[in-house]
């Protein structure tokens, strides 16, 4: 049975079934329980992160298991990277994928690294979660959609759910797989609602989802462009025109098959990633496309990106800088040769 939960609540029940069901899952980061455990705050009150998502964990579960931290990402990080390779399951909250500049070593060359270098014995489970991201209006520093960097490191996996249902099963998968995990959460999602199922439930890693049918263009969306892809999608059905929309979840592993099943279908391809354009996921499934979908390309890939500069401050600029649901349809609109 399900009901309506915003994607915060949703991230929060994963966490409390997770814990429950695994002693060994424990979470680590700054302000996870946030002023929990005070003598004139209640422990239940405590702050959750800065969206609230570990919010209560540590009235449950205890300081044991629900750990702040200095403000440290390399020493956290570092930390749960060796608890999970001596048999433990931490989640770990790097508030924003920006600060993981501060703190990449223990990814790139530790945890990503481990299973290989000791021929498979090693096992390490942990899942980093991270805000990723603009149009909050927090700057260039808290906004950056960068989950193309940790995608580009063999050994890890990373994910990025667009609705509070995907959420919970992705980090419940994400939480029990034996492999470090990215799970990149996007801010502006943050407060949606949606349905979302009772109980415990996985999707598994690397598996895209078709959130809706067309025949005439593939739009490939990944977290919140997911949502501008349905906008556009809905546009493009005045001007008579069928969109498939395909929401990633899973950057890496990458479900290729159902990308390529659905340009297929629909001959014409248009990307849509919140990130920069140079080196990025929107780059990866175009060339995936050409490679193994060339045949089935009636037109040019086209790319909707934000450009390659630093997310503006400015909200006038910083909603120009986002993928819009105008950019989308001007690139399908281009495929069909509308546009001359």
């Amino acid at each position: 049975m399900a009901r309506t939960l915003s994607f915060t609540a949703a991230l929060n029940e994963a966490l409390h079934i997770a814990m429950e069901a695994d002693d060994d899952v424990i979470i680590i980061g700054e302000d996870v329980a946030g002023g929990g455990g005070r003598k004139d705050q209640g422990i239940e009150d405590a702050w959750g992160g800065p969206f609230g998502a570990t919010r209560g964990l540590i009235g449950k579960f205890g300081p044991e298991r629900v750990r702040d931290t200095p403000i440290s990402e390399m020493g956290f990080l570092g930390v749960a990277v060796g608890a999970a390779a001596t048999g433990l399951r931490p989640v770990a909250e790097i508030m924003f994928i920006d600060f993981l500049g501060v703190a990449l070593d223990p990814l790139l060359n530790q945890a990503s690294k481990m299973r290989y270098m000791f021929g498979g014995k090693a096992r390490v489970p942990l899942t980093m979660r991270t805000n990723v991201g603009a149009g909050n209006r927090a700057s260039c520093q808290h906004s950056q959609a960068l989950y193309g960097m940790t995608v580009a490191i063999p050994g890890l996996k990373t994910v990025i759910p667009s609705t509070p249902a995907d959420a919970k099963g992705l980090l419940l998968a994400s939480i029990r797989d034996d492999n470090p995990v990215v799970f990149c959460e996007t801010k502006s999602l943050m407060n949606s609602e949606g349905e979302v199922p009772e109980g415990d439930y996985e999707i598994p890693l690397g598996t895209a989802s078709v959130v809706r049918e067309g025949g005439d263009v593939t739009l490939v969306g990944m977290g919140r462009t997911v949502h501008t892809a349905l906008e556009a999608a809905d546009a493009l059905a005045e001007d008579g025109l069928q969109a498939d929309v395909v929401d990633l979840r899973s950057l890496y592993p990458l479900d290729e098959a159902t990308v390529l099943a659905s340009l297929e279908k629909t001959g014409r391809l248009v990307v849509v990633d919140e990130a920069t354009p140079y080196c990025g996921i929107a780059s990866e499934i175009g060339a995936l496309c050409i490679d193994k979908g060339f045949d089935f390309l009636n037109a040019p890939v086209k790319k909707v990106t934000a450009p390659h500069t630093p997310v503006p401050f400015s909200p006038v600029l910083e909603d120009e800088y986002m993928p819009s649901q105008e950019k989308i349809v001007a690139a399908v609109h281009e495929q069909l040769g509308w546009n001359t």
